[in-house]
């Protein structure tokens, strides 16, 4: 865990997750969105996708479990996020969400992080979050 007296500009923190079927599946369930592009394949290879896909927020949630549980870490406050999909996440893809401090108001305890997932060398979401980091106690 980073209080805001501890985190400076460039610290960076990464999360890997290998997307599985058992998580669409699951992320469906829990939000409610059961796309067909999610879940029929026949539907999805008449796509622009030309198969099935994860959900995009289920990728963007990747940066969330680094703001809550490593960067800054527990006690975070999640204010605000943007997420630009760039492409698709496929079941079997390993997505590695990548948080790097940009900016640091201590007096505020905001705190700015550039956000990055990448499947591979390619870039599959990018985009800022916003965080009201924990004090020391």
């Amino acid at each position: 865990m980073y209080t805001i007296d501890l985190i400076t500009p460039g610290l960076s923190s990464s999360f890997d997750k290998v997307v599985s079927e058992r998580d669409i599946t699951m992320f469906g369930e829990v939000t409610g969105d059961m796309n067909p592009v999610h879940f029929d394949e026949a539907y999805a290879t008449a796509t622009p996708f030309k198969g099935r896909i994860a959900h995009g927020m289920l990728g963007g949630s990747l940066f969330s479990t680094i703001l809550g549980t490593r960067l800054p870490g527990p006690g975070t406050i999640y204010m605000g996020q943007t997420l630009k999909f760039k492409a698709p996440v496929r079941i079997g893809d390993r997505v590695t969400a990548t948080c790097t401090v940009r900016e640091v108001v201590p007096e505020k305890r905001r705190v700015t992080l550039d956000c990055i997932a990448r499947v591979g060398d390619l870039v599959v979401i990018e985009g800022e979050a916003l965080v009201l980091a924990p004090a020391r106690a």
